[in-house]
């Protein structure tokens, strides 16, 4: 046995993953749905590329001799090629459309969903696996693409119930800070640009002064870690954060210019021109956009939290561009799947996305077949018209207070209960969980409880009769 147990594999969770619940799960699946109906609407379609890639293929993000650089996941296959999980689901995108250069329409207007992948250092809300859900417009280089994007972002937002006074899709272009960079001497393939626009991508969580200090020598925060800076002399600093100065008139590109006019004339004053916007990979070349939650909420602790971003994108197009002989325009959007259902959760509460299954309780062994009936019944009965009631027969070994155990360990909104008197009388019982939860908590003794049966009623045993009890428990 010590043997078994010094060689037993620890159960440990790798940093910066997660195991999800069915509530996340199920509320995250319905706003896909959502998400999905919006993109079709606006007349794209699906595509699915798969988890790896050649790592050539993701751009930046190349094998040095010995190992890849620091971003991906990668491994070698048995011909010694590296191969990574995907990084985002753009790169991959642009490999499938240049491989099928000439069988896709153009402008090609498709959506993807799934996971992706970053080997960077995971925090509170930042994870090395999480989902996205894109949609991309690949073909088109007039702005009036990024400004389509631009307006079905702002659908997105709305149809998952968000106000126009909660969110704001705010956009910019690169083409006037790629101008800036390279007059302060830090021209296009300068290693020190990227670290520059990951500095200003963080101007909605830092200050500009902790902003100053990624773009010069570096910064430490109140862990110790120590980010290195772009090393920029104050003179370039101060050319630059004079892009994030609120007060001043903002320098437009003509393409931004064009936005702004389609997206007003629309009638989409949710989406707005905000020279802060940068996104902090290098591959977009000209207007960049992000989704924003302007809404407080209050953590376990009652502190107030502000989720910020949950989406974003742009114009990318140089990515196709590198797989063939030609320059293919291309932009889009990147909905950040999980930190959207996390803001979701927040503002609306538990919900029937969180609810489990009605428990038939099993008081008699020898009768496992009629309870087995009543259950099926019972399905049947409340999932009619488009309702989706989970219920279920305990097929556990464990008595009546194991089961009531189970029931709100699962998060049973209530419980059907026959035992050999309600059968004889052709009745059960049915026990509201959370309403009995409330009652009890008012109830000092086991004596009282057993009198008063907390949130419990008891109904003619037809399954009629049963289901509308359990309706106006469930609502």
């Amino acid at each position: 046995m010590a043997k078994d147990k010094a060689n037993r594999p620890k159960a440990r969770l790798p940093r910066g993953f997660a195991d999800r619940h069915p509530g996340e799960i199920r509320r995250t699946q319905r706003m896909m749905a959502q998400i999905q109906e919006v993109y079709e609407r606006w007349g794209f379609e699906p595509v699915e590329t798969p988890l790896i890639e050649f790592a050539d293929a993701l751009g930046k993000f190349l094998p040095d001799q010995d190992r890849p650089n620091e971003g991906v996941f990668a491994f070698q296959d048995d011909d010694e090629q590296w191969l990574s999980l995907r990084y985002d689901l753009t790169a991959p995108l642009a490999r499938m459309v240049a491989e099928r250069f000439q069988e896709v329409p153009r402008p090609y207007k498709s959506y993807r969903a799934g996971w992706v992948f970053r080997n960077e250092k995971p925090g509170p809300g930042r994870f090395r696996q999480f989902m996205q859900f894109d949609a991309d417009i690949v073909g088109a280089a007039s702005p009036l693409a990024d400004a389509e994007v631009c307006m079905m972002a702002a659908d997105t937002m709305e149809a998952l119930g968000f106000g126009k006074d909660e969110y704001a899709i705010r956009v910019n272009s690169r083409r006037v800070l790629d101008g800036i960079l390279s007059e302060i001497g830090l021209p296009e393939g300068d290693p020190r640009r990227l670290t520059v626009l990951r500095a200003i991508d963080k101007a909605d969580k830092f200050p500009l002064p902790e902003i100053a200090k990624l773009l010069g020598p570096g910064r430490e925060d109140e862990s110790g870690d120590f980010t290195k800076g772009a090393g920029l002399d104050d003179r370039q600093s101060e050319k630059v954060l004079a892009l994030l100065d609120p007060t001043a008139d903002p320098q437009l590109s003509e393409d931004l210019v064009t936005i702004g006019e389609v997206v007003k004339r629309a009638g989409y004053d949710s989406v707005i021109i905000d020279p802060s916007v940068v996104r902090g990979l290098e591959y977009y070349t000209g207007a960049v956009f992000e989704a924003e939650l302007k809404f407080e909420v209050t953590d376990d602790a009652g502190r107030p939290v502000r989720f910020g971003s949950v989406g974003g994108g742009g114009r990318y197009d140089g990515l196709v561009g590198r797989f063939i002989s030609q320059d293919v325009p291309a932009t889009g959007f990147s909905v950040g799947v999980s930190r959207l259902a996390a803001a979701l959760a927040a503002r609306e509460g538990a919900s029937a996305a969180d609810r489990g299954p009605v428990i038939v309780t099993v008081m008699d062994r020898d009768n496992v077949a009629a309870y087995q009936e009543m259950t099926a019944k019972l399905r049947a009965a409340l999932n009619q018209d488009g309702a989706v009631v989970p219920v279920e027969m305990y097929i556990g070994d464990s008595g009546f207070k194991a089961q009531m155990k189970y029931a709100d360990r699962r998060g049973s909104p209530c419980v059907i209960i026959q035992g050999a008197d309600e059968r004889a009388a052709g009745k059960v019982q049915i026990k509201d969980l959370a309403a009995g939860k409330e009652a009890a908590a008012n109830i000092e003794d086991r004596a009282e409880w057993v009198a008063a049966r907390p949130a419990q009623v008891e109904v003619d045993a037809d399954i009629e009769t049963i289901a509308a009890a359990v309706r106006a428990i469930i609502g």
